[in-house]
């Protein structure tokens, strides 16, 4: 299978739901186990889904097991939580430069007086701050679309334009990159050529020249 940033998915049932924003991998074992759907007209917030419920995926379309009924199932990539913040934490939480820091639950005026249960209540609460959770494997990366390719040598060679697998165990075989400043061409490159993988950059452990050897990839 390949997976290609931007290409619609869609359910057995011929619904479009969105299109594939981030492929999921395990830097160390290259196995890709997600993909993340972009919402859409169907999905109200990006959506996680497992490599087993992928029926096929190319460079045009990826077809789901599942029907449009299915969708409520799937995890939202990101989900946020509110904890309790003890007084280190409100004092150490950075803000935006040219915001103010907020306060969090302050005591309406003239509740003391008024509303004394109203005002204990207030005395009691704890602020609240926001924590954001991505449901993805443990050490997995969720790459980005338009990755950064950077060789060895510190060069920026392109972009992240898809990702291949193998069928039978689903690890990313090939990396498809495209022409940038260096290179007037896309260039497929082999994952053991990767060093190191991050959101937003691959780095690659062989040299730019290594690269120039690749011949240019076409569509078959």
């Amino acid at each position: 299978m390949q997976f290609k940033q931007g290409t619609k998915v869609y359910t057995t049932d011929d619904k479009d739901i969105g299109s594939v924003d981030r492929v999921v991998l395990n830097p160390k074992t290259k196995e890709v186990t997600h993909l993340i759907v972009r919402k859409g007209f169907l999905l109200s917030e990006d959506k996680i889904i497992p490599l087993a419920l992928i029926a096929s995926a190319n460079e045009d379309r990826v077809t789901l097991r599942g029907s449009t009924t299915d969708l409520d199932s799937l995890l939202p990539f990101e989900e946020t939580h509110f904890v309790p913040l003890d007084e280190t934490d409100v004092q150490m939480a950075a803000y935006p430069i040219g915001f103010a820091a907020p306060f969090y639950l302050y005591e309406p005026m003239g509740s003391s007086m008024f509303y004394p249960d109203l005002a204990a209540a207030y005395a009691n609460e704890k602020p609240y701050g926001a924590e954001t959770q991505k449901n993805i494997p443990e050490d997995s990366i969720a790459l980005r679309e338009g990755a950064r390719v950077i060789t060895a040598d510190g060069q920026d060679v392109g972009t992240v334009k898809r990702i291949f697998t193998q069928p039978e165990n689903d690890r990313a075989t090939q990396l498809l990159i495209s022409n940038g400043v260096i290179f007037k061409e896309q260039k497929m490159i082999p994952v053991g050529w990767i060093g190191d993988i991050q959101e937003d950059e691959i780095h690659l452990n062989v040299s730019t020249a290594m690269l120039k050897g690749l011949p240019e990839f076409q569509e078959t």
